[in-house]
């Protein structure tokens, strides 16, 4: 791999590709969370779809992380990262730019969203997996927290921002229309991203390299670290229930509230500054309480404000439900730069792709299944009660954590040595010792 050049001090922001890399995640990023508003108000408002073809729609947009989530790491393992990530924004841009295309020509349907969502979904897997094994290519091992902070920071601003922008075009153009802004945001991500010139060799593959045993590596590095074992289970079971609650939301807050879909957005952005200040916050929380304490502390602490979304009411009662959710996405946020730095630390660079895949492929595998259930259980009970069923899982999140050695560490473990390609399952790499 060619030398990388390091600044002598100060934050990864000296850099010129990593302030391109965050370009193109502001853009990205911006122009999704306005689709987070825009399609379930598609399928709501132009559709007139029902609770349970709402949440099956925000399936499809994550079922690509079963389909497809072990095969991707060690695809991605083999290619180069950043033409992937250019061709995975090409493809999204042109998958959303179809809706308003077949809106306008009055064609749309249920089915071309579902497609739509497919299409995307496969395309973020394997855009999401290069992009965090591609993050440690520009930044050093003791940048890696301050830089994923800084796309954290970018991720949250576009929560905070992109739901009021979505709420509003959908109020001034209309929902289909609305998805535009998603498009010409990937479009503007793969334009940011052509302009970083790292240096990157196409990874080396080994005389008996098969995608059965690249998988096989990525999955031991996984299973054989107790750590990683018990971040995986803790995020898939939030995943389960954070899907749960984007699959009804959008049902609760149109039908049981009654709000529009400018104060829909609004109430979207004002619970995304949870986010934000999770974002801005978790470099320091984690220099001050200990990166292995604030994982668990960040979900234990934030989880019970999960509670406020049933409660929330009509009117000023829509209010619950922004504070439920800043304080939830508050946890959530400094829970996510702590453990994907960890990640991102612990792991040799050739098993970047595959570890991440496979805790992708584990710990977002669960997203399809919240999402159908929160629509079975919207259509059969209502979106309220599909709500306090969320708020009770977001109690549960934290018990892995609990009962695991994480509760009485201070601080993670560094990197391991990963076992040479072929090497026996018994070479796999050991639990670091617990101090």
């Amino acid at each position: 791999m060619p030398d990388i050049p390091r600044p002598a001090a100060g934050s990864p922001l000296r850099l010129r590709d990593f302030r391109l890399l965050l370009a193109g995640a502001a853009a990205g990023q911006l122009g999704s969370q306005v689709t987070l508003v825009a399609l379930p108000l598609v399928a709501v408002l132009v559709l007139d779809a029902p609770a349970f073809q709402v949440g099956l729609l925000t399936a499809a947009e994550t079922a690509a992380f079963l389909l497809v989530g072990l095969p991707a790491g060690a695809w991605v393992d083999r290619m180069r990262k950043l033409p992937l990530m250019i061709r995975a924004d090409v493809v999204r841009a042109l998958a959303m730019a179809s809706i308003p295309l077949a809106a306008v020509t009055d064609v749309l349907t249920m089915t071309q969203l579902y497609v739509v969502a497919l299409v995307t979904g496969v395309a973020t897997v394997f855009f999401d997996v290069a992009h965090q094994s591609f993050l440690p290519q520009l930044l050093p091992r003791d940048q890696l927290v301050a830089g994923n902070g800084a796309l954290e920071t970018i991720r949250s601003s576009a929560q905070v921002a992109g739901p009021g922008i979505g709420g509003g075009l959908v109020q001034l153009l209309g929902a289909a229309l609305a998805i535009v802004a998603d498009a010409v945001g990937y479009a503007l991500s793969a334009l940011f991203l052509w302009g970083i010139k790292q240096p990157e060799s196409l990874p080396e593959r080994g005389p008996d390299a098969s995608l059965r045993r690249d998988i096989g590596e990525g999955l031991r590095f996984v299973f054989r670290h107790r750590l990683l074992r018990v971040i995986a289970v803790t995020t898939a079971l939030g995943n389960f229930f954070t899907a749960l609650l984007m699959a009804t939301q959008s049902v609760f807050l149109v039908r049981v509230l009654g709000l529009a879909p400018g104060v829909v957005g609004l109430v979207l952005a004002a619970s995304a500054l949870g986010g934000l200040a999770g974002a801005l916050c978790a470099g320091r929380l984690a220099a001050r309480l200990g990166q292995a304490r604030i994982i668990w502390l960040s979900a234990l602490v934030t989880g019970p404000f999960a509670l406020l979304w049933p409660l929330s009411g009509r009117g000023a009662g829509a209010a619950l439900f922004a504070l439920g959710s800043g304080v939830v996405f508050f946890g959530a946020v400094v829970y996510n730069v702590a453990q994907v730095s960890f990640r991102q630390s612990l792991c040799p660079p050739r098993l970047l792709g595959r570890m991440n895949a496979t805790l992708r492929f584990l710990m977002w595998g669960t997203l399809p299944l919240g999402a159908l259930a929160g629509g079975a259980l919207a259509d059969a009970f209502g979106a309220r009660t599909a709500l306090v069923w969320c708020a009770v899982g977001f109690l549960a999140v934290p018990l892995p954590l609990l009962l695991s050695p994480l509760r009485r560490m201070r601080d993670l473990p560094g990197a391991e040595p990963a076992p040479e390609a072929g090497d026996d399952a018994t070479d796999a790499p050991q639990p670091a010792p617990l101090g």
